[in-house]
């Protein structure tokens, strides 16, 4: 039984976890009560990309403090630490920009450096995905992040004027997004989109970024960013209960 528990906390801390989607903000590719799969390891020797759907701990008061309280008891608390209890906290949305950046909105469509994202693949209503007029620059160590569902997300547009400036540190960041697990007939695998790929964003913000050698990553042993998770509670639209 030791052994089991002490083999859950490790798999939780340093490999898979496991939430479920409790609301429609990141729709058409995340359903209301999805079971999705989050992975740490792509993160070890690698940095944030854009368009990867990411979980993250809540930055601060964006879920509010009624729904940052642990759980009630020591039981639960312990369950909760090795990923036997559903803890809350946690939120889901897709990386627009990265350190460095420019994402701006202008006549309903999101750019990034200066490129307008095709959105039609991912977004709800690609014809307008954003609205307003707005530009932000995003600092270093920090993520610029959207719902997909954009007329419906409460993401890092609601927060420009909170403290952080709607930006989440990119250490907040638990893991990537890499398939719905739940129920069968949404079984899919969570892509980035070819609106990402290649590297004609990175050319337009004139960024020139490094490549990793393939065998150091297989050398050096990762460290865990944290070793344990804050307690979290319970979840409102855009929480999320990890299981």
């Amino acid at each position: 039984m030791g052994t089991a528990l002490v083999l859950a906390f490790l798999i939780k801390t340093f490999f898979l976890q496991a939430f479920y989607i409790p609301s429609g903000s990141m729709r058409p590719e995340l359903q209301v009560s999805d079971r999705i799969l989050v992975q740490k390891v792509s993160y070890w020797f690698g940095a944030v990309d854009r368009g990867d759907v990411v979980v993250f701990d809540d930055p601060g008061g964006w879920l509010g403090p009624d729904l940052s309280e642990g759980a009630s008891n020591p039981v639960t608390r312990t369950l909760e630490t090795i990923g036997l209890y559903p803890s809350g906290g946690h939120i889901v949305k897709r990386v627009i920009g990265v350190a460095g950046d420019e994402v701006a909105c202008a006549d309903g469509a999101l750019s990034v450096n200066q490129s307008v994202l095709a959105e039609g693949t991912y977004v709800t209503l690609a014809d307008s995905s954003c609205t307003g007029k707005w530009r932000v620059d995003v600092p270093e160590d920090r993520l610029w992040v959207m719902g997909d569902n954009r007329q419906n997300s409460v993401d890092s547009r609601a927060h420009l004027g909170s403290p952080g400036g709607g930006f989440i540190p990119v250490d907040d960041v638990v893991g990537r997004v890499f398939v719905v697990a739940w129920p069968p007939k949404h079984w899919a695998a969570v892509t980035r989109p070819s609106a990402f790929a290649g590297d004609s964003l990175d050319q337009a913000a004139g960024l020139v970024l490094p490549g990793a050698s393939l065998g150091l990553a297989w050398t050096v042993v990762p460290l865990a960013r944290r070793w344990s998770s804050r307690s979290r509670g319970r979840h409102r639209e855009e929480d999320l209960r990890d299981e």
